[in-house]
């Protein structure tokens, strides 16, 4: 098969003929039919973490063509001395029902950090069958690839770090996950908690177009009403204003004066922010439109220098996508230890969107070319800066990007499964 395969020493990525994976215990086979760029596969393609040999790349959508043998009970990494949880059962039962010929999508950590694990820019990939989700038939390939990473890390900053109520369940009985619940009451603003300002800034990013799709649901859970606050670029700002965003106010991130804006609209200052940003002015100054209790989170790392703590008057709350995973994830000298909880929370939130969870996705810029077109464009498309990218291309789809996914076709054969558990 062929694979987009990191460079290390040259700081990039080249296609490269590799073997076609084995699917392992609660593993599946996929054939990928499209791939999506996230501004983090650039980045650690120009400034590399991993070693080279290593797929890049994160995002994929495809067609199941295998399933590796069941995963023995004894070898559940979350099951309990006192069984598996309601929850845990009906996250293995979905898995189970996934079969050769679905459609479904998911991530993988391609070459972000200081692992061999492989990543998703391949004509194959193989992935926990417990961490993809089954794509609705009104859903394209090229649409559900740019779903999974960028709609986790938008639930898991609102639901399991900000601590909104979730519009589906999880695992909340882990000591991890009952110390962040209470962790997130005590430090809830004493206000009015039928009326909450939620801010989003970089409101037309990935990111930020789920986050304010997760935060209306949550709402309309909980019965909730909530003024959503945003910045983008005010050429998004009818997309942004309907449904089902339905921002109450937008404010143009390029005008110095959109934090005492934002305290205006929001009378005081806001009870949550999400910066879907993260670098070094955006979290400062998300910080300064906070009411007393409010609590905000970050997509980077400060630990890794995005940005730094002088003048950030609210701590911020990070944590990585890939915590989802369940592996051990290092990079820039951290450890990001494996954590049952957030593992189970992103398998709750996969079958959320299976079950029907509505998330309308992100508008796609079809690429052209395929894999050996991601560097040279859509890499370069991206850059590694997400406020200062290169804009001297001048062809129509090397336009500067504004609120919409790059996605790549992928050419895949057919015929290489012959069910479940082996390869043809």
């Amino acid at each position: 098969m062929k694979a987009l395969i990191l460079d290390a020493e040259n700081k990039t990525a080249s296609v490269q003929e590799l073997p076609l994976p084995s699917p392992g215990p609660n593993e599946l086979l996929i054939a990928v039919k499209a791939v999506a760029l996230n501004p983090v596969d650039a980045l650690y393609t120009f400034n590399p973490l991993g070693s080279t040999g290593r797929i890049v790349g994160s995002d994929f959508a495809g067609l199941v063509v295998a399933r590796g043998p069941p995963l023995p009970s004894s070898g559940y990494q979350n099951e309990t001395p006192s069984g598996i949880s309601s929850l845990r059962r009906s996250s293995t039962a979905l898995s189970a029902s996934i079969n050769r010929g679905d459609r479904v999508a998911g991530f993988l950590q391609g070459a972000c950090s200081v692992n061999i694990r492989p990543g998703a820019f391949a004509e194959y990939v193989v992935c926990p069958s417990d961490l993809v989700w089954r794509i609705p038939g009104t859903m394209t390939f090229e649409e559900a690839a740019g779903v999974s990473l960028c709609a986790l890390t938008a639930a898991q900053g609102l639901f399991f770090r900000l601590g909104l109520d979730a519009p589906f369940q999880w695992d909340v009985d882990s000591e991890e996950a009952v110390l962040r619940r209470v962790e997130s009451e005590i430090s809830r603003d004493p206000g009015d908690d039928d009326e909450l300002s939620f801010f989003v800034f970089g409101a037309s990013t990935s990111v930020g177009m789920y986050v304010a799709q997760l935060v209306r649901h949550s709402a309309e859970m909980g019965g909730k009403r909530v003024k959503l606050i945003g910045t983008a670029n005010p050429r998004n700002w009818d997309k942004l204003k309907a449904k089902p965003y339905a921002y109450d106010h937008l404010f143009d991130y390029r005008d110095a004066t959109w934090p005492e804006k934002v305290r205006e609209a929001s009378e005081g200052g806001v009870h949550f922010a999400y910066d879907a940003i993260s670098e070094a002015l955006t979290v400062r100054d998300v910080s300064t439109i906070l009411r007393e209790g409010g609590k905000m989170a970050v997509v980077r790392s400060g630990e890794a220098g995005a940005w730094h703590a002088e003048g950030v008057r609210t701590k911020p709350i990070y944590g990585a996508v890939w915590e989802g995973l369940g592996e051990d994830v290092e990079y820039h000298n951290m450890l990001v230890s494996s954590s049952p909880a957030k593992r189970s929370f992103a398998t709750a939130f996969y079958k959320w969107l299976s079950d029907g969870g509505l998330l309308q996705p992100n508008p796609v810029r079809l690429m052209p070319g395929g894999l050996e077109k991601i560097v040279e464009d859509g890499f370069a498309l991206l850059g590694t800066n997400v406020t200062n990218r290169d804009q001297s291309r001048t062809e129509d789809h090397m336009k500067p990007i504004s609120g919409e996914k790059l996605v790549y076709k992928i050419d895949t054969e057919k015929g290489v499964g012959s069910g479940d558990g082996h390869i043809a």
